[in-house]
């Protein structure tokens, strides 16, 4: 469809301008994302801080956390890990595997004593340590090769296998225990003197519980020791018999040596007074942790992966079963989230279970600089923001305070802001495209009604049948309108002039022709000389000549009038035609016809004498385009309710692109050549006027056939066959 330059340049600017919309909206969502993710971090890090202000100097919750470590040694500083419930005290080690990444391997790197310094130390040992409800749990996983027991009337708990638990106790007393079995089963542990260089003698200490039970590759030891016979610093031995005769001491391997507080290892326990403070002020979908300056964490609480938090808890609206909400749900949202993404809660966290944290943020907090970072989770499901606070005490930094979310709820508030806009997004373009379809569609249809009118106002034959109607509208397209029926007016008034000049003309020359003509023949009738004689008899003939000019023009003219006026009768075409072929065959007894009419009444509905006329004019045009002594065949039949006229002559062919504009006004394909008689191309224009005047058709075609002669050569004829076809009322 063309439009005019101002009509396709306001289309372009309208469809421009709902195309922007939906960028806009987009830059904007994202734009608002930003600012979101910038008022959690800053909210991120004020709970932090709020939380770091309950900690400031309070030195107590951090006195026996192992703060005054200036190194942790991993293996000899341990960490008691949070476990999730109380460990069953039967030696076998099933509860402990939710916790084997935790577990420590000790061997050659953590031997203490070696009686004989050539010898290797086959000795080794899997170790954990955790917390749960007031009680240290642990356990030893030993690979022995001799596992010597203590004798049962012995009185000596060092001549055999067994563990040393030293610690320095909360009231600041170095105390040392020992696990001495004389079999598989509940373990038998002692209170060692408090001179670290006695052995003997010797208290029970039913406090320390557990089971020892042996292994194809050595023993297990499995105990569980009350938080507050442990202090912040503690460390455990093996003690490796090998000779059962001497039961010398061969090698001891454990994660500290145990003779002196000074070569203790340390211990962190998780504070419960700290992990109260934390849960008091925890969010439902955050993570808090505190950790010391060495990174080790002191307490924690709250989960990242819950979906209930301050970002996106107002978020589900009050569901409603309306048409437009079950075909939001039903189509929009599935279309909607193959470009967006749901936050997924199956993510992985990699800190979750962790011991230890460590990052630009909590390295920041550390020196005294709140801070926050932000990181992607392994499997890049969730982005989570870290923020980080120190704790002070006494103007150093004994602390971090840690909280963690997900911007699960700032993609859930994206998300749903997306939504609201693709629903307007897709409401203004419905809106615009349904009134750019509605605009289009008037424009069109202007459009279609101003061709239909420029159709209408000219016929096939150019003349001007009707006005076109000129728009008001001030647009291109009612300019335009103007412009036809300026155009169409115009035209009009020409044509008009021309049909009328042939009339004119005639009516005018016909007076000075007559007075030539009479002229002529008032000399004619006077006694000339002989040369004179010739010139009069020459204007005789050019006179005769202009005169049927005259006529010629004026027959069409004068038919067309009396079409209009014309009586119809219903007249049998088959007689009307018989008697105009008897005719030429008397008119032109030179002219071979060939004649082959059906003999059946065809009843048509007209004038016969128009009929009649109408052969008049194939016939003679046929005789003139015909070669000599080939004949003109004509055909009468009926098909259907149609009467069928062919008339057919041999001499040449039509010229391409010509079958059609013979049938116009003043078309003739004669040669250019000298003629006796004016040839003014109006035969087969008055034959189509009488066709059309009948509701018929006439078409002309080439034809060819074949001949041969009498010595058997072949030839080709080429000719042209006018088909006129008429309707007709009945056949009997």
């Amino acid at each position: 469809m063309y439009l005019p330059l101002g009509l396709r340049a306001k289309v372009i600017v309208l469809s421009l301008f709902l195309l922007c919309l939906p960028w806009l909206g987009y830059e904007y969502v994202w734009e608002m994302e930003k600012y979101l993710r910038h008022g959690q971090e800053k909210t991120l890090e004020g709970t932090t801080q709020a939380l770091a202000t309950a900690l400031h100097e309070r030195p107590k919750l951090f006195d026996n956390q192992a703060s005054f470590l200036t190194q942790v040694q991993k293996g000899r500083d341990l960490y008691a890990y949070p476990l999730s419930g109380p460990i069953r005290l039967d030696g076998k080690l099933d509860d402990w595997q939710l916790y084997r990444h935790r577990m420590l391997q000790y061997g050659n790197e953590h031997v203490v004593y070696q009686q004989n310094e050539e010898q290797v130390v086959k000795l080794n040992f899997t170790h954990m340590v955790g917390k749960y409800a007031g009680y240290l749990y642990g356990f030893f996983e030993v690979n022995d090769d001799k596992v010597i027991y203590r004798g049962k009337n012995s009185l000596r708990v060092d001549r055999n296998d067994h563990l040393v638990i030293a610690t320095l106790a909360p009231n600041n007393q170095f105390t040392r225990y020992v696990i001495a079995n004389t079999q598989d089963g509940w373990l038998s542990a002692f209170k060692l003197p408090d001179d670290p260089t006695q052995s003997m003698p010797v208290t029970p200490e039913n406090r320390i519980q557990g089971q020892w039970q042996k292994t194809p590759n050595g023993y297990i030891i499995e105990f569980r020791v009350p938080l507050d016979m442990i202090g912040s610093k503690l460390g455990f031995a093996i003690h490796n018999v090998d000779d059962i005769e001497t039961r010398n001491l061969a090698n001891i391997v454990g994660t500290s040596a145990t003779n002196s507080v000074a070569e203790l290892g340390t211990v962190l326990v998780p504070s419960p007074e700290i992990e109260s403070i934390v849960k008091g002020m925890g969010h439902n979908s955050s993570r808090i942790w505190v950790v010391d300056n060495h990174g080790r964490v002191l307490a924690r609480s709250g989960d990242i992966r819950a979906s209930n938090n301050a970002w996106d808890s107002d978020l589900d609206d009050i569901q409603t079963e309306s048409t437009w909400s079950h075909f939001h749900k039903q189509y929009l949202l599935p279309l909607y989230y193959k470009i967006l993404t749901r936050p997924p809660q199956d993510f992985i966290d990699s800190l979750q279970d962790s011991t230890e944290l460590s990052g630009s943020h909590i390295e920041n907090a550390l020196a005294g600089k709140p801070a926050s970072t932000w990181r992607l989770t392994p499997d890049s499901k969730a982005v989570v923001l870290a923020a980080a606070s120190p704790i002070w005490i006494d103007d150093k930094v004994m602390g971090v305070v840690i909280a963690e979310e997900t911007t699960h709820g700032i993609r859930s508030l994206r998300n749903r802001a997306l939504e609201k806009l693709f629903n307007v997004i897709l409401t203004i373009m419905s809106m615009g495209t349904l009134a750019l379809f509605i605009f289009a569609s008037s424009i069109s249809s202007r459009i279609r009604r101003l061709r239909d009118q420029a159709e209408l106002a000219i016929d096939s034959q150019g003349r001007v049948r009707q006005q076109i109607t000129p728009s008001r509208n001030r647009d291109e397209i009612g300019d335009l309108s103007r412009s036809f029926a300026n155009i169409v007016g115009r035209l009009g008034q020409y044509t008009h002039y021309l049909e009328n000049m042939s009339s004119r003309l005639s009516h005018e020359l016909r007076t000075p022709v007559a007075v030539v003509r009479s002229s002529l023949e008032h000399l004619g009738n006077q006694s000339l000389e002989k040369s004179s004689k010739k010139y009069v008899d020459r204007a005789q003939d050019g006179v005769n000549q202009l005169h049927l000019i005259l006529n010629n023009l004026t027959e069409a003219t004068n038919l067309e009038a009396s079409l209009g006026h014309a009586e119809r009768s219903v007249f049998p075409l088959n007689k009307v035609i018989s008697g105009c072929m008897q005719g030429y065959q008397m008119t032109y007894p030179e002219q071979i016809f060939s004649v082959a009419i059906e003999e059946k009444s065809m009843l048509c509905d007209g004038v016969p004498e128009y009929i009649a006329q109408l052969m008049d004019k194939l016939i003679c045009n046929a005789i003139e385009f015909s070669l000599p002594d080939s004949p003109i065949i004509v055909i009468l039949h009926q098909h259907n309710k149609q009467a069928i006229v062919k008339v057919t002559n041999w001499g040449s062919s039509l010229p391409q692109d010509m079958s059609e504009q013979i049938f116009e006004s003043m078309v003739s394909i004669r040669p250019q050549a000298p003629s006796n008689k004016p040839h003014l191309g109006l035969g087969l224009y008055i034959a189509r006027l009488i066709t059309d005047f009948h509701q018929g058709t006439i078409k002309a075609t080439n034809v060819s056939s074949f001949t041969e002669s009498d010595q058997g050569s072949r030839s080709s004829l080429y000719g042209v066959e006018l088909c006129l076809t008429l309707p007709i009322i009945e056949s009997t």
